[in-house]
């Protein structure tokens, strides 16, 4: 069995991991720490949830602890990117717990916070710098901070930087490095953007593949429930009730759609928040530690939170609506699950999703049949029992207040009562395949 102590990490870095609770590396510590150790540019793939940032933080901590700062200010050797502000904060906080014993100097800068308040913070400079791309370009063009003395780079979650279209910012902040450096590329799904991203940046890289390409997580049970879309805040209801759940992350298509929800939840008795890039950084921040301490049941997401997020043990996540990019889905039930833990994925598929859940089993491999919405029996939901006008929910009340307000924008009126709808003949033809992101780096 191999150890931490077998990766030549440095007693310091091995005693933080120990009282971490660390007991041996994962697959994906074990292919990469030497790899990186020994100079090498790095493409890697591998699961939510199996170390990924443990891997390249590590041997970027012990590699920069041999030749600490030798002044007070502390010139930024490492950059990790990140797509956005949430993940710049877990990976900031994770690269600090790791090297607490070393005195590295870590920051993590991004957008929705004062711009001087991040400018003081930087001006004993930092070891590492985790950033995400549009901060640190507007800081490096105003001259706040140089990426001259930059030795190691790390994209973290490179497909979905190129998905939220940074890659005129990946291009411009290229320009403010040298081009003699070591450069990390790591996602949890790889597509033909984020591979010419590699082939354009990296120089003869070491592959790693921990996991089959755009996997799910072997331990996140996944459920399709067919549901009318007016239908859909009605059904979540009686299954968070039904099921008894607890802590449950809950996905929405648009800002407008999570605000709404949230308002209907809290209308139904369900406390909620909800997180997307309209709330400001501190509101998103108080919620997500709300719902990771367990004082607030659901959270309600756009894709902002899909990466990034890393709640311990979550039990469940719901896709309320379907992603458009199929990729998007492994990432947003890979908040579920991690660490080999068991989790639960439901999404509640509208007949005008059907093309999109069909797109989802292609790539991921492994076939999603819709099933009508399930009977919850003793706080279990139990498949294959539907639920009928006997043994249906008792009805809801009304909508008021604020769900009563969104109910009347133009949309369908709520329903009194989950209906379950069984899923139709598959005659519809398969969607045609995404062709990629198209983005500079694209051949």
């Amino acid at each position: 069995m191999t150890t931490f102590a077998d990766l030549n990490l440095c007693p310091e870095l091995n005693a933080t991991l120990e009282a971490l609770g660390y007991r041996e590396p994962t697959p994906i510590q074990c292919e990469a720490i030497p790899a990186i150790l020994a100079g090498h540019d790095l493409i890697a793939q591998a699961q939510t949830g199996t170390g990924k940032t443990a891997s390249f933080a590590l041997p970027i901590i012990e590699r920069l602890s041999r030749q600490p700062a030798a002044a007070d200010y502390h010139p930024i050797r490492a950059l990790v990117l990140v797509p956005t502000r949430e993940l710049a904060v877990q990976v900031g906080d994770n690269i600090l717990d790791y090297g607490r014993l070393l005195g590295l100097r870590v920051i993590s800068i991004f957008g929705g916070v004062r711009f001087d308040n991040q400018i003081r913070k930087m001006k004993r400079g930092a070891d590492i710098l985790v950033a995400t791309p549009g901060r640190l370009l507007d800081m490096l063009r105003q001259n706040k901070l140089s990426l001259a003395p930059l030795e190691l780079l790390v994209f973290d979650e490179a497909d979905r930087m190129l998905d939220l279209g940074f890659s005129n910012e990946i291009r411009a902040l290229l320009e403010f490095m040298p081009a003699q450096k070591q450069t990390l590329l790591f996602s949890a799904t790889l597509d033909a953007s984020v591979e010419a991203l590699a082939e354009a940046l990296l120089r003869a890289p070491r592959r790693i593949s921990v996991a089959p390409r755009n996997a799910v997580a072997t331990g996140v049970r996944q459920r399709a429930y067919a549901v009318d879309r007016a239908d859909k805040a009605d059904v979540l209801a009686y299954l968070i009730r039904g099921g008894r759940w607890q802590q449950t992350l809950v996905f929405t298509r648009t800002r407008r759609r999570a605000d709404e929800l949230c308002a209907a939840l809290i209308d139904e008795g369900i406390p909620a928040c909800a997180i997307h890039g309209d709330k400001h950084q501190r509101e998103r921040m108080a919620a997500l530690a709300a719902f990771s301490a367990g004082e607030i049941p659901v959270l309600v997401a756009t894709d902002v939170a899909a990466r990034g997020l890393d709640i311990d043990r979550l039990p469940q996540v719901v896709n309320y609506d379907l992603p458009q990019q199929p990729e998007d889905y492994v990432h947003r039930i890979g908040r579920t699950g991690r660490a080999g833990n068991a989790g639960l994925a439901v999404s509640l598929v509208a007949p005008d999703e059907r093309r999109l859940l069909s797109a989802i089993a292609e790539l991921t491999g492994r076939p999603l049949q819709l099933q009508p919405v399930p009977v919850a029996e003793d706080g279990r939901l139990i498949d294959g029992k539907p639920l009928t006008p006997k043994n249906r929910a008792p009805k809801s009340r009304a909508p008021k207040g604020a769900a009563a307000r969104a109910a009347g924008k133009g949309a369908k009126p709520r329903r009194t009562e989950p209906t379950a709808k069984a899923a139709p003949p598959a005659a519809e033809p398969k969607p045609a395949r995404s062709a990629g992101r198209r983005s500079l780096f694209s051949k």
